[in-house]
């Protein structure tokens, strides 16, 4: 029988977006003695990166450990939005079992069954953890029926419905094995773990087989591997190979070698199978390989992430701006950042564009690509953007075009299902289930194609005065749905090169929607504002008062101007039509036609279906 290390225990925390995980992994290194008893912990103190805590969402999994009891608790933090599922699927080939959130109001929500299923594929014990039950609209018995459910339609055998479920409130580091336990601390969540999740086997005197899950670059000692021994043990200064994806040998020497402590590393001399290391020095290293100490000894499994669903084109900024506020600016920088975030991140495919100067990016989701740019951007790169479009594969019978489909999810009050319902059907969605509990709110689930999302999340908000939630996930592929229409609105823009004014900008108020505000630079083919009418409309908004000797009444009132509305850069990349684009710079994000000049640019009068 196979001995097994019972002083480690390796597990993933997954959940749905906003149901806690980051929460409590907070409160665990809390009680387990991590932090100083005068030092001072932000909130969400994983989310150490700056998007992260701006947006409020885990984007990144990451690694921290804590010891109880003489237990080493490797713990993984992942994502919870669908967008980052290539994370999750990662940093799932490092875990041994997997602590599941479900918020106590809101229950079971399309992610939590996306994670659930990854979970089951790999053989993962799971423990059940119902937070936030002090909510005054908890329910966590109805909860917990709704978990059981979902396990079972996941088609869970009888050792995995035998889950522990646990009760908590991490956010005051509180966890529960009733609803009527009294426990004020996370002791049972402890005391659980070590009982379900099992210890890895002891394989230390197998050859050695480390798979590669994640990389990091540190000033100090380069590029870091980060990944699981699986079997054998692995010293510093040892000469390993690496065994790569298309069959390459890369040979290198371990210069340094991590252990997860808390919030940090701990450079170690040695670690044996079931740890999960760091390494320094394997230069030539992709998420996915295989660390051996010889060549001869096989390579692990790649890890497999489900396919992109949504592409965009990144190009080379060629405005009449360009080059005057980013610091990477040419093809072979783009390219080069680009190869390199592609390796960080499995759920990335790059590829070269049909141009020398475009680069075709595929991912989950327009929030990924997002981030993306937005990572870009503030490292000083500038580049343009086009609008995003879904990935069709053919059909299996050889018949036509599959695209890809979403599961999603609505929550609303009811006195918006009819402004829902409507833009859903247009955009080929179809109900699958409708619950209204009589509380006020109703929940949706729909069937919808990808392309069907794409500029719809900022509408749904505004249809919905803010108070919506909407949620989706990658259902799987169907046969092409048909045309779905486009963009109402056409747009407002330049038709020459200059600064705005307030005058030029009063008169155009009337006509729609203004992006930017006075005093601003703009070019021939820039847009500076949504039109009301469905026609693009060619406006100069630099305009200047013209002064006269003669004074009349009427000629002296005031130029209020109203507020102009600001595109963030999801908003921006949402909005853009086919023959438009979406210029990135580290200090501005404008809209402009694909074809600046007036007289070239082909007139649209009205806006046509999406054809294929």
């Amino acid at each position: 029988m196979t001995s097994v290390r019972n002083d480690i225990r390796n597990f993933a925390i997954i959940a749905h977006i906003d149901h806690g995980k980051t929460t409590l992994v907070d409160s665990m290194l809390g009680q387990a003695g991590t932090f100083r008893t005068n030092e001072v912990v932000p909130d969400r103190v994983m989310d150490s990166n700056d998007q992260e805590r701006e947006r409020g969402i885990t984007i990144l999994a990451k690694n921290t450990a804590i010891t109880f009891q003489g237990v080493k608790f490797n713990i993984l933090d992942t994502p919870g939005h669908a967008d980052f599922g290539g994370e999750v699927e990662r940093v799932l080939s490092m875990a041994d079992a997997v602590v599941l959130l479900v918020d106590a109001a809101e229950g079971p929500l399309p992610q939590t069954r996306f994670v659930l299923r990854k979970a089951f594929e790999r053989h993962l014990r799971p423990i059940v953890v119902i937070n936030k039950i002090d909510r005054k609209d908890a329910r966590a018995a109805e909860v917990l029926d709704e978990i059981y459910d979902l396990f079972i339609d996941l088609g869970a055998d009888e050792d995995m419905l035998g889950f522990p479920v646990l009760y908590a409130i991490a956010r005051d580091g509180i966890a529960r094995r009733s609803l009527e336990d009294p426990s004020m601390n996370l002791g049972p969540l402890f005391e659980t773990i070590v009982a379900s999740v099992p210890p890895p086997k002891d394989k230390r005197d197998e050859p050695l087989q480390l798979l590669i899950a994640n990389t990091e670059y540190d000033d100090y000692v380069g590029q870091v591997a980060i990944g699981r021994i699986v079997a054998g043990q692995i010293n510093h200064g040892q000469v390993v190979h690496v065994l790569g994806g298309n069959g390459k040998i890369t040979a290198a020497k371990v210069m340094r070698l991590y252990t997860f402590d808390g919030l940090k590393r701990k450079e170690v001399q040695n670690a044996a199978s079931g740890d999960i290391c760091a390494l320094a020095g394997v230069e030539a290293v992709d998420i996915g390989d295989t660390v051996v100490a010889t060549p001869e000894t096989p390579a692990l499994p790649r890890i497999i992430v489900d396919p992109p669903t949504l592409r965009m084109t990144f190009m080379v900024n060629n405005s009449p701006f360009a080059g005057k506020e980013g610091k990477y600016v040419t093809s072979r920088q783009i390219r080069e950042r680009l190869m390199k975030a592609g390796k960080q991140n499995v759920a990335l495919r790059i590829t070269d564009g049909a141009t020398p100067d475009q680069f075709e990016v595929a991912g989950r989701g327009e929030l990924q690509l997002a981030v993306l740019v937005e990572t870009m951007r503030r490292e000083g790169y500038e580049l343009q953007l086009s609008r995003p479009d879904v990935v069709t594969r053919p059909a299996p019978s050889g018949n036509g075009l599959e695209e890809p489909m979403e599961r999603v999810t609505i929550d609303i009050p009811e006195m918006y299902i009819g402004a829902v319902t409507g833009k859903m059907s247009d955009r080929r969605g179809h109900m699958i289930m409708m619950d209204n509990p009589g509380t006020g709110r109703v929940r949706l689930d729909y069937s919808i194609p990808s392309r069907g999302l794409i500029g719809f999340r900022n509408e749904f908000l505004t249809d919905t005065r803010g108070t919506g939630v909407l949620n989706s996930l990658f259902e799987g592929w169907a046969p092409h749905l048909g045309p779905i229409p486009k963009r109402a609105n056409g747009g407002m823009v330049s038709d020459r090169i200059g600064k705005t004014t307030p005058y030029a900008l009063f008169n155009l108020q009337p006509r729609g929607l203004m992006f930017i505000g006075s005093n601003t630079e703009v070019y021939e083919g820039m847009l500076i504002g949504m039109n009301n009418r469905e026609n693009d409309l060619d406006v100069n908004c630099c305009r200047e008062k013209k002064l006269t000797n003669i004074r009349a009444a009427g000629k002296d009132e005031n130029t209020i101007l109203s507020p102009p509305k600001v595109m963030s850069l999801e908003q921006s990349i949402e909005f853009i039509d086919e023959d438009e684009l979406v210029e990135v710079t580290p200090k501005s994000i404008r809209l402009r036609k694909k074809i600046l000049s007036g007289g070239q640019r082909p007139k649209r009068t009205q806006r046509e279906d999406e054809e294929d």
